[in-house]
């Protein structure tokens, strides 16, 4: 099981993380990949970018050093009606968007209302994948997000970084498991917040061949794969 492609990465400009871009797009060519998203954190997290930030990564080349980008972000989730920490003008213009849950950003409460954030959130037109929902400090419906996912064309996220966490492995293989069921597309990502991690997927990729899961539904194995997924999402591929 191969993946070319890291959907989830950041940079110094997420406050954070300690690696520059262009130390991250060197990475990912070198752990062999053909495409990596840049994602650094949207502005409700302490550290990070102000909104010109993402409105300026429109000066980010398709393609640097051999390796296909995308501009991205990782968006806040700050309220359970599904409010994100972008306005909608340079949200609209990136090519990615992924929404997650941060504790330093708003307070777990219970699985019901988390269930009902994740629901608000799916229904955002612009987010295209649900951010590390296998972190247990906001447990959830899995089926009934999993099934919202397909509803509304979005992918749910296996991340590397979380299955350093046992109880969290669990919850991360429940997930899994009820995608592979409903044939909804997962993404497996590093979260790398150093390059040492740029294209770092071991952890996701032994737990997915431990339930044999489809190869077919990771949308980022590949450029051809997430070229589709994208355009499934009704958004234009830049490298075309």
């Amino acid at each position: 099981m191969k993946i070319r492609f890291d959907c989830h990465t950041h940079t110094i400009a997420s406050g954070h993380a300690y690696s520059t871009l262009e130390e991250n797009i060197k990475a990912a060519g070198t752990a062999g990949l053909n495409g990596l998203a840049v994602t650094d954190h949207g502005p409700a997290m302490p550290g990070g970018p102000h909104d010109i930030y993402f409105m300026n990564l429109r000066s980010l080349p398709t393609e640097h050093l051999g390796v296909k980008l995308l501009r991205g972000i990782e968006a806040n989730i700050i309220d359970y009606e599904g409010q994100l920490d972008l306005p909608e003008y340079p949200l609209k213009n990136l090519d990615f968007c992924i929404a997650s849950f941060h504790e330093i950003c708003i307070a777990p409460i219970n699985e019901q209302t988390h269930t009902q954030g994740w629901l608000n959130v799916i229904k955002n037109k612009y987010v295209d994948l649900l951010g590390h929902p296998g972190r247990g400090r906001f447990p959830f419906d899995i089926r009934t997000v999993v099934q919202a996912c397909g509803q509304y064309n979005k992918a749910i996220e296996i991340n590397n970084h979380t299955l350093n966490r046992e109880n969290d492995r669990e919850i991360c293989r429940e997930i899994a498991i009820v995608c592979k069921e409903l044939q909804v597309p997962v993404m497996v990502n590093s979260d790398a917040h150093f390059t040492h991690s740029v294209g770092e997927f071991s952890r996701s990729v032994n737990l997915l061949e431990e339930i044999d899961f489809p190869e077919e539904l990771i949308a980022n194995r590949s450029l051809e794969s997430m070229r589709e997924f994208l355009i499934k999402r009704g958004k234009r591929c830049r490298w075309e």
